[in-house]
């Protein structure tokens, strides 16, 4: 399990304080409702002040599942891609038509 610092958990704390009185925004300008948004901008704030708070805590396990779903569904999508790219517009026509008289 990911260990995080006492400054990070202050951080947390501040921004989950923020989060209950309303002041607490997010980076386009909104306000944050949900309480894992709050969570997260509070350990990417303790990040940029230097704060020991690791970026994710997963074990090897469900990376090794989660890449090979992604390999599935990556195929999946080119697929489609490729053909809606065939069953495009017009074509156009690649002979030039020069007529001298």
């Amino acid at each position: 399990m990911a260990k995080y610092s006492k400054k990070s958990s202050e951080k947390v704390e501040e921004t989950m304080h923020e989060m209950k009185q309303g002041k607490l925004r997010s980076g386009s300008g909104k306000k944050v409702k949900s309480r894992k948004q709050a969570i997260a901008i509070g350990l990417s704030e303790a990040r940029r002040s230097g704060a020991k708070a690791p970026k994710k805590a997963s074990s090897k396990k469900s990376s090794a599942k989660k890449s090979s779903a992604k390999k599935g569904s990556a195929k999946k999508s080119s697929a489609k891609k490729g053909a809606a790219k065939k069953s495009g517009g017009r074509k156009k026509s690649t002979k030039k038509s020069t007529s001298k008289k």
